[in-house]
């Protein structure tokens, strides 16, 4: 029997937006530095006569690009309207949301509390978010450190929960927040899972060790001093007029959202403010500039990564690609279906490219491509070169090794209460699954490996003040310890849904005889 349903479990790459595997890297040394470019060299012509064609095709309504190289911009030019019903063309100081590159900025925040040794990157998480906390029914909480969680190997999973404007009762406290959905699903260090919470923890931190809300510390700490002018968490007063209505590719015009994990995605930047922001990042030391940062500790959130699966690794708010078409890269990332934002580093070449949009699709990533293509001909002829790097082959089968064969008896557990949970697993890879009053459901989209399972199956866990009203399906992704099947579900969006979440329970099964 096959399953139908694919995707690492060891890895929560998938979970990220799909953009980033169009940078992933083949293997080769890397490229000497090419001569510094005079300004006036620098042809973007065809790559604007590219953005005009293709946000035509693809129905963009806006897209804003800055690029840098050696300290300097060499090029920033906004296209289509910041609001299309309004008639209100984009223009250079037009902020975008910037999505998950909120987390670069948010990590720059801790090593600047590091640095006045206000936050220990090898202490633990909880000691700066009291009297919360994440915490584990089988794992230690004082294992998940503040650098397990920027570099999501704490034990968090999956979570992404906006409330819109018009939402009614949606938003709920950060303690609230913690309280059902801090938990370590996973024991700190055992692999990379991507948790948009994590950072919104991180977030906590900052404000209870600062003293200063998120939003303040970041203005006053990271904005002002590095010039960046049109830069806010959130859509803050007086930059209202400023602000590019965000596009659904699916549903269309949006109202302003408020992200449960700010730290994690809430920033919202015009592409000259992000493009100064990376500049800083490569050490141009701009006579604007305010060292935020010593050298030092801007290098140690490039170099000290892990691995992110595959080719793929990630720093302190960076994702690092130790050969891009032969140069090393570094990228902020972040999108949705109503936005898209690349941070794109080349350190060697002192590069930088921003590209912002106010709807979701996949032009961005190829317009950095197509960026990087004009300021170093290598690039290009790498790009243009086929790879012969072999994909990393799933180790996930559609049948089960021994000891998954049988019955597990468990709950779903939520601030709700407990949802009772079995699965039956027979040994021809058969499954079938009973959630609550539910009569049992054979399923036909599973996965084995020899540590556990994924499953995904349609369900209701009587959390709709915090799932949104419309359905969704469960992804369960469950570890073999004994004779235990542990891990989390996690709510998944149908397409169209306007107001979804993902948001993860604790799973925990036992085998009966």
């Amino acid at each position: 029997m096959t399953s139908g349903f694919a995707g690492p479990l060891f890895t929560t790459l998938s979970r990220i937006v799909a953009c980033i595997l169009i940078f992933s890297p083949s293997l080769s040394l890397p490229v000497r530095s090419q001569p510094k470019p005079l300004k006036s060299q620098t042809d973007f012509s065809e790559v604007r006569k590219l953005i005009q064609t293709q946000m035509a095709a693809r129905a963009i309504p806006s897209l804003s690009v800055a690029v840098a190289r050696h300290g300097e911009i060499i090029w920033e030019e906004a296209f289509g309207f910041a609001d299309k019903e309004k008639g209100i063309p984009a223009n250079q100081e037009t902020m975008y949301y910037v999505a998950s590159v909120t987390k670069t900025f948010t990590a720059t925040a801790l090593k600047i509390l590091e640095e006045r040794k206000q936050i220990d990157f090898d202490r633990p998480i909880n000691d700066y978010i009291r009297p919360m906390g994440v915490t584990s029914p089988i794992w230690n909480p004082k294992e998940a450190t503040v650098q397990s969680v920027a570099t999501h190997m704490a034990g968090l999973t999956t979570f992404g929960r906006n409330c819109y404007a018009d939402q009614s009762n949606c938003r709920i406290s950060a303690e609230e927040t913690i309280k059902r959905y801090g938990i370590l699903f996973w024991r700190p260090g055992d692999h990379f899972d991507y948790s948009n919470l994590g950072y919104g923890i991180l977030g906590e931190a900052i404000r209870q060790v600062s003293g200063k809300s998120y939003a303040d510390f970041l203005r006053d700490e990271v904005f002002l001093p590095l010039g960046m002018t049109h830069a806010s968490v959130g859509i803050a007063p007086r930059f209202e007029k400023y602000a590019a209505v965000r596009y659904s590719s699916i549903n269309g015009r949006r109202p302003i959202a408020y992200s449960a994990s700010p730290a994690a995605s809430s920033i919202y930047c015009n592409a000259h403010g992000l493009a100064l922001f990376g500049m800083f990042h490569l050490r141009a030391h701009l006579p604007n500039q305010k060292a935020i940062l010593s050298d030092k500790s801007i290098g140690m959130m490039q170099n000290s990564t892990v691995s992110a699966g595959g080719s793929s690794r990630y720093g302190l708010g960076w994702w690092v690609h130790e050969d891009l078409n032969g140069y090393r890269g570094l990228l902020g990332q972040g999108g949705t279906d109503d936005a898209m934002a690349f941070l794109r580093l080349i350190p060697s070449e002192e590069i930088v490219v921003v590209v912002l949009t106010n709807t979701g699709d996949e032009f961005p990533p190829k317009l950095v491509d197509e960026i990087l293509s004009v300021l170093l001909p290598p690039y290009r002829l790498r790009r243009a070169t086929p790879s012969n790097t072999r994909q990393q082959q799933s180790s996930l089968d559609a049948k089960p090794s021994a000891p998954f064969v049988g019955k597990w008896v468990g709950n779903v557990h939520t601030y709700r209460g407990d949802l009772p949970l079995t699965f039956s697993i027979s040994a021809s890879g058969d499954v079938h699954a009973k959630l609550g009053s539910v009569s049992a459901v054979p399923l036909n989209k599973f996965e084995f490996s020899d540590r556990g399972l994924i499953v995904r199956l349609k369900g209701n866990l009587g959390t709709d003040e915090d799932t949104g009203p419309e359905p969704y399906d469960l992804d369960f992704e469950l570890y073999l310890k004994g004779d235990m099947l542990y891990g989390a579900t996690t709510t998944r969006p149908r397409p169209g849904a306007r107001h979804g979440a993902k948001l993860s329970y604790w799973v925990e099964l036992r085998k009966t005889p």
